[in-house]
């Protein structure tokens, strides 16, 4: 008899989501920050799945990615998962940052200018 091969895990992905192939939320993207206000009250019936995502948040918050590395599913299958959560409103989700907002380029400019300075 062999054993399980390292990594894999013991259930499909497909049976952590109910059998659910797409999202209700098809904009769940693997950036969007996930997180959970410990204040809310968990319903009863939620699955283990379910559980496991909101126990991986309840450290802080996450991207989706990272949400679905630390599960080990598919980024596929925890997008099905949030997206129930986030109907019962026990998840709140931020758009990822678009890349031109990540900077201000006259803030840029007065640091190049101070580390010219620095430099002289």
């Amino acid at each position: 008899m062999t054993g399980r091969p390292a990594g894999r895990p013991l259930v499909p992905a497909y049976l952590s989501t109910g059998g659910v192939a797409r999202p209700s939320r098809p904009r769940l993207e693997r950036l969007t920050v996930l997180a959970r206000d410990p204040a809310t009250l968990l319903p009863e019936g939620l699955s283990a799945a379910e559980l496991a995502v909101l126990d991986a948040l309840s450290g802080g918050a996450l991207a989706l990615v990272e949400v679905a590395a630390v599960l080990r599913l598919p980024v596929s299958a925890v997008r099905v998962l949030t997206a129930g959560l986030l109907d019962r409103e026990l998840l709140l989700a931020r758009a990822p940052m678009a890349s031109a907002a990540h900077y201000d380029p006259d803030l840029l400019k007065r640091v190049a200018d101070g580390l010219r300075a620095l430099k002289r």
